[in-house]
């Protein structure tokens, strides 16, 4: 057995060390990367050029989305490639590193979130009074403050984690996951990370049940809307951000809450696929499926950026859209 003292790099055992396994792994990473990065980059340039979504509902979508790149930015360029270089190590600090601004990432997320519910509570519930109460200052502070509260979370965790002394190097997962750290760790080693754990908890927890209060509040608004179309307008800017709520809490809850086990199984990979890959690939989907300003955005920044007299006799194409 090993302690934390000998350690100084863990083995990533996330996928079957083959030549054709490692292949695919890099190929279907690197698409999922690269999709990631281009539907993330472009609704963070189109609100960022587009004046007509200069809003507090675009703006926190913006801060969503640069959460969403950075993410999965964490973990998914590592394991390529160590993948490509056919080698599973990383550094201690290269795995500490990867834990914190994964949780600064995942933590400022959650804040985030919280922040939009409040924004279409607002939006929906009180719309007279919103250009007031969401006034630019305001919108930054909020931004500001998701940011900060994932810091804050962040670095308190990693401070836990640097106690935390480990009996073994070999990590079951493709990057440095929390519960696949605390598996390998010694036995009763690691109390104030799990006091850190239960503290994130509680605060997920009660984060969670302000985005339910505020959309019970949304949604007894939305149906004293006399008219259809309304309602539905109001729908399409709510329902893209619940499901996109419902993606983050289903999955990081089976992530960290579940029950751990020290053998290897399938479903550990497959779950952290799912919490840490998979959100930041369609969340900029659901956001922009159903959402027709920011549609319009695209295509008017595309067709004004494009010089070709191919894009110019079909600009009308956007209409359509």
């Amino acid at each position: 057995m090993e302690n934390q003292s000998r350690i100084d790099e863990f083995l990533l055992h996330g996928f079957p060390n083959t030549k054709e396994l490692r292949i695919f792994h890099i190929i279907i990473f690197l698409l999922i990367y690269l999709v990631s990065l281009i539907e993330n980059l472009v609704i963070i340039t189109v609100i960022l050029y587009s004046h007509q979504l200069h809003s507090p509902m675009y703006f926190f979508l913006a801060n969503l989305s640069f959460q969403d790149l950075g993410s999965i930015s964490v973990t998914v360029p590592k394991s390529m490639l160590n993948s490509l270089m056919n080698t599973e190590t990383i550094s201690n600090s290269g795995c500490f590193c990867q834990v914190f601004f994964f949780v600064f990432f995942v933590m400022s997320h959650l804040f985030l979130l919280v922040v939009m519910a409040y924004d279409r509570y607002v939006a929906i519930c009180n719309p007279l009074h919103y250009e007031m109460v969401m006034n630019k200052k305001v919108c930054v502070q909020m931004a500001t403050s998701a940011w900060m509260g994932g810091f804050f979370y962040s670095a308190l965790y990693i401070g836990n984690l640097s106690t935390v002394e480990f009996c073994s190097r070999i990590i079951n997962q493709f990057f440095c996951e929390i519960p696949q750290l605390l598996k390998i760790s010694c036995s009763e080693s690691y109390v104030a990370e799990e006091q850190a754990l239960i503290f994130g908890s509680c605060v997920g927890f009660f984060l969670f049940a302000l985005i339910i209060f505020s959309y019970v509040k949304i949604f007894r608004a939305v149906l004293q809307i006399p008219s259809t179309q309304g309602k539905q307008k109001a729908f399409s800017t709510c329902l893209p951000h619940l499901i996109v709520i419902c993606l983050f809490i289903v999955s990081g809850t089976f992530a960290y809450l579940r029950p751990t086990y020290r053998s290897p199984s399938t479903s550990d990979l497959l779950i952290s696929l799912f919490y840490s890959v998979v959100p930041p690939l369609i969340n900029p989907l659901i956001y922009s499926v159903r959402n027709h300003e920011l549609k319009m955005a695209f295509w008017k920044l595309v067709f004004h950026t494009c010089s070709y007299p191919f894009c110019k006799n079909h600009s009308q194409f956007q209409l359509h859209l």
